[in-house]
């Protein structure tokens, strides 16, 4: 299969090695942003038959967040399921691989692997750092990939994706979570990110489709939970309590890990079904 989905001008020896360099060299982490990344009328395709806000199963609610999100395709137009069996094709991987430099990456059809995520008036997601390891299939995820889906986005609407220094005293860039713009970066202690309380009109979304990268697990690589970071303006009993529940949720799932449970979602209503 060719990279049919993808922008052409993005696909081409050339343009791809330029690409890598302009990744590399990516600050305060490696990181691209690519405009127009999936071929237009694809694009326009799932802009069009974004599913439902109510429809997502996966509601992330808490001191630190507030959006919904899903990864069950094949409930949803069939564009979106075209979408995940041809970002798993070698021909993605490959382009991944070279885009990035890390060699052998892959992603996969579980909900750590490729899906949504909706947020609606009020929506947020404070600043942090993701979960480096795949733990139920031994995988060292490596990469994310977001691509917005929001057409006619204002600045006033908020919702940007900041990437913030490993320091947490500065936002290092942001970046409008336009239609058909892919923000693609590492997934380490480097890549900070998240975006503010966002203005959208009553019934309007912050729309995204993800999809994180692997490669398989290596020796010397340590499991690092995903975690919340505090911004310098926040109020001090926000960072008291968001460091509490932090180092919490840590200590839970190191005593569940103890007992080989190696999945307690309870946000996830699809695991109810």
């Amino acid at each position: 299969m060719e990279l049919k989905y993808l922008n052409k001008k993005y696909t081409d020896e050339e343009s791809l090695a330029n690409l890598a360099k302009q990744f590399a060299s990516g600050k305060p982490c490696k990181h691209i942003v690519l405009e127009n990344f999936f071929e237009e009328k694809f694009a326009q395709t799932l802009h069009d038959n974004f599913p439902k806000f109510d429809t997502l199963k996966v509601v992330r609610k808490s001191l630190n967040e507030n959006k919904r999100e899903d990864y069950h395709f094949e409930r949803w137009h069939p564009a979106f399921g075209e979408l995940r069996d041809f970002m798993i094709t070698d021909e993605v991987s490959n382009f991944m691989s070279i885009l990035t430099g890390i060699n052998g990456l892959f992603t996969n059809t579980d909900a750590l692997g490729q899906g949504i995520h909706q947020g609606g008036k009020g929506s947020f997601l404070d600043v942090h750092i993701d979960v480096n390891v795949n733990t139920k299939k031994k995988l060292w995820r490596r990469v994310n990939l977001l691509v917005y889906m929001n057409k006619d986005w204002k600045p006033s609407y908020k919702g940007e994706i900041e990437i913030w220094n490993k320091d947490m005293k500065t936002m290092a860039v942001k970046y409008p979570p336009t239609l058909n713009t892919a923000v693609i970066f590492l997934t380490d202690a480097d890549s900070p990110h998240g975006y503010e309380k966002i203005n959208f009109p009553e019934g309007e979304y912050r729309k995204s489709y993800y999809a994180y990268f692997f490669t398989p697990m290596e020796e010397g690589v340590k499991y690092e939970d995903s975690r919340f970071l505090s911004k310098p303006d926040d109020a001090l009993g926000k960072k008291v309590a968001t460091r509490l529940k932090e180092n919490l949720k840590i200590k839970i799932k190191q005593v569940l890990s103890f007992f080989n449970v190696k999945s307690l979602d309870f946000q996830d209503k699809n695991e109810k079904e």
